[in-house]
């Protein structure tokens, strides 16, 4: 009997006449329409799209031949290279986002060697495969015209060069503005809130300061007006300058709250390795193949489960943390950890058009165990979470937690506590077993050698849909 057909158009996927993502029973796939049809085959045939697959900027796809589409007219169905979890660039950390513009970058520059040019530059079109940022739209190409400007300049100004720049030089948290504004920062939002001194800087007074003035004399006089032809060799020369800008862009050192967590912490040296050999314990009564770790930090313990082949994503509210923490893995090529900036209390809502274009937190696919260290008594002390409310959300999640239960007695606890009268009296070890156990059978528990802190190895009592 011939397998039932499950399909629907991808959410995230309907923007661009020249095709769409769908799934089918499971499988990502892109119909290409037959308007696409120039350029898809000029893609191939220049040898761009073998280059730039070889280089890893691009991810690879395999053309499915006997397939019958999705809707009618079409002129191919491919099937792309998967990426494991889809991250946004409001999550990702000022060297995430700096990696990810100059990778479209180094591909626009690719591409009009081979005689196409990108038609858009979205972050969104940007994701993190195997530690390094890659494109995951094969239909961003177009056939570069000789006298055309890059018509995805000032997208990429607006995805790219503003949250850059409003991170180095007012406030690293700046590209949480991307979450409110789907297609980018407006120049002149970003122009206003820059410092003066920034003007002086030629890179970004061409690039954001004028570039807001331009836009705001032209916006009422047609899409074409204020355009000029520019030769080939000067658009080169502009890509050349915006990867040389944007290289130049360096984070520079703000203070955040949990970047040094490590460094002060309480734990003596024997409950750390301790706390260690618990975790990598734990893990292996588990059959995890996804991991997520929440208020990862800098990832001293998401490491353990990548060290044993385990595909990871680390979330941390601290933008100084996860910056830290992605460019260690970067120089030491650590490929299957993902580090994100999430605030757990209010994680990442679904945007866009329908508010479902970009999925949310919980949407993505789920992991087989979360790791929830040190963590606990910050939401339900620091955020006034009940026990039962986070027990329910982790649930929701995965099948197996590796969870610290810190208790009120714990010194970091009592620094929570210190600026505020305590009320949670609810919050003991006691009843955290008590509402953990309404979703979680607990499989072991140990306490920390020289600490109050507990951990646990829970089971869902529920089965967690994939």
């Amino acid at each position: 009997m011939k397998e039932a057909r499950h399909i629907s158009t991808h959410k995230s996927s309907f923007r661009d006449p020249a095709g769409f993502l769908f799934t089918e029973n499971g499988r990502l796939l892109r119909q290409i329409n037959p308007v696409y049809r120039e350029e898809y085959d000029f893609l191939l045939n220049s040898g761009l799209y073998e280059n730039l697959v070889g280089r890893k900027l691009l991810v690879s796809h395999r053309e499915i031949n006997d397939h019958p589409g999705y809707s009618h007219p079409f002129y191919k169905i491919i099937e792309p290279e998967p990426i494991g979890f889809i991250s946004y660039p409001f999550e990702w950390s000022f060297s995430q986002l700096k990696d990810a513009a100059l990778t479209t970058l180094i591909i626009q520059k690719i591409a009009l060697e081979h005689g196409m040019t990108l038609k858009d530059s979205s972050a969104y079109n940007i994701q993190f495969k195997n530690g390094a940022p890659v494109l995951i739209d094969t239909l961003s190409f177009e056939i570069y015209r000789e006298g055309n400007p890059w018509t995805a300049y000032r997208q990429f100004c607006q995805h790219f060069l503003a949250p850059l720049a409003l991170m180095r030089w007012k406030d690293i948290r700046l590209n949480q503005l991307l979450k409110c504004y789907i297609d980018g920062i407006p120049l002149d939002l970003a122009s206003r809130l820059l410092p003066v001194k920034t003007r002086l800087k030629f890179s970004l007074l061409w690039h954001i300061h004028l570039h807001a003035g331009a836009q705001k004399k032209y916006r009422n006089k047609g899409a074409l007006a204020g355009q000029v032809r520019i030769k080939k060799i000067n658009l080169i020369a502009l890509i050349g300058s915006l990867i040389t800008i944007v290289s130049k862009q360096a984070h520079e050192k703000q203070t955040t709250e949990w970047e040094d967590y490590y460094s002060f912490t309480n734990y003596p040296a024997r409950a750390f390795a301790h706390k260690k050999e618990l975790v990598a314990r734990f893990l292996q009564n588990t059959v995890t193949r996804i991991l997520w770790d929440l208020g990862a930090n800098t990832g001293e313990f998401t490491q353990i489960a990548g060290q044993s082949g385990i595909d990871c994503i680390a979330f941390d509210i601290d933008q100084g943390a996860i910056e830290s923490f992605y460019n260690r893995i970067k120089r030491e090529k650590i490929t299957n950890i993902l580090p994100l900036v999430m605030d757990l209390t209010n994680p990442t809502p679904s945007i866009g058009w329908n508010n479902d274009e970009r999925f949310s937190f919980v949407q993505r696919p789920h992991p087989d165990t979360i790791l929830a260290l040190a963590w606990i008594h910050h939401m339900a002390i620091s955020n006034t979470l009940p026990l039962i409310k986070i027990a329910g959300f982790l649930s929701e999640l995965c099948q197996n937690l590796i969870i610290e239960f810190v208790p009120k007695t714990d010194s970091q606890v009592m620094k929570l506590l210190e600026s505020r009268r305590d009320i949670f009296p609810g919050y003991n070890e006691e009843n955290f077993e008590h509402e953990f156990s309404s979703f979680f059978t607990i499989i072991a528990k140990e306490q920390i050698r020289d600490s109050q802190r507990i951990l646990y190895l829970m089971k869902n009592r529920n089965h967690v849909p994939a």
